[in-house]
């Protein structure tokens, strides 16, 4: 039997460091990427002792870097199994939409919305090839309408937006066995989150790897939290 290979995007610490950490102990092999050289050289380092995953960097606001990695499957591996969108910038705490900087605003936009769109479009076909594929785009509270409010406009606006593209892909994809969900880890101690939020990145990255292992006819198009189905 063929290993499940994943790709994880913005790999190289907190939740997405996490979630490599986990699916390598699961025995699948993965593809960690960060946009600096160096910090997915010093990530992979620790994490190549718990199973098979290599680097590859990535910078998902950039369309040539993505074809690259798309490139680099396609010629050593042949095969993508899973994708996490896990890559996120700015929480953006400091702003209102009402005084907001759009140009940064669009920044986020171009990473958290449009960068999980073109990793979607980039391995989408391999996924088709064999009939089978799991998307998870990790996504927030801060972008369900249930929970919305004022603050963080930028970045609750592009996974609102995000939400809106899992339900897209995953009605185009469900016929190819390909189940695309979102899902809100949580307040997880990261850079972004924050050494008070109450979650390790381990606790963030269970529902992200339930999602990926969601069986044959499982639930698509849907919002997950702590494996349970929460309100747009």
């Amino acid at each position: 039997m063929k290993h499940r290979i994943a790709l994880v995007t913005g790999s190289n610490r907190g939740i997405g460091y996490a979630t490599v950490q986990e699916l390598l102990k699961k025995g699948y092999r993965v593809i960690m990427t960060a946009r600096k050289e160096a910090d997915g050289a010093k990530s992979l380092s620790e994490l190549e002792k718990y199973g098979d995953v290599k680097f590859h960097p990535l910078d998902v606001s950039d369309p040539e870097s993505i074809h690259r990695i798309a490139r680099y499957i396609e010629s050593t591996i042949g095969q993508l199994d899973i994708l996490i969108n896990n890559a996120g910038i700015h929480y953006d705490t400091w702003q209102s939409a009402t005084s907001a900087d759009l140009d940064q605003v669009q920044e986020t936009l171009n990473v958290n919305l449009f960068g999980a769109w073109r990793m979607a479009l980039a391995v989408v076909p391999f996924m088709q090839k064999q009939k089978h594929g799991r998307i998870v785009n990790v996504s927030s509270g801060s972008g369900a309408f249930a929970e919305m409010g004022s603050g963080t406009p930028g970045y609750s606006i592009s996974k609102a937006a995000m939400n809106v593209l899992t339900i897209k892909l995953a009605s185009d994809l469900r016929k190819y066995n390909i189940l695309v969900n979102s899902v809100c880890p949580g307040w997880v101690r990261t850079e972004m989150g924050g050494m008070a939020a109450p979650r390790s990145p381990q606790k963030g990255a269970e529902t992200i790897i339930w999602a990926a292992e969601l069986p044959d006819h499982g639930p698509t198009g849907k919002f997950f939290r702590d494996k349970r189905e929460i309100a747009w």
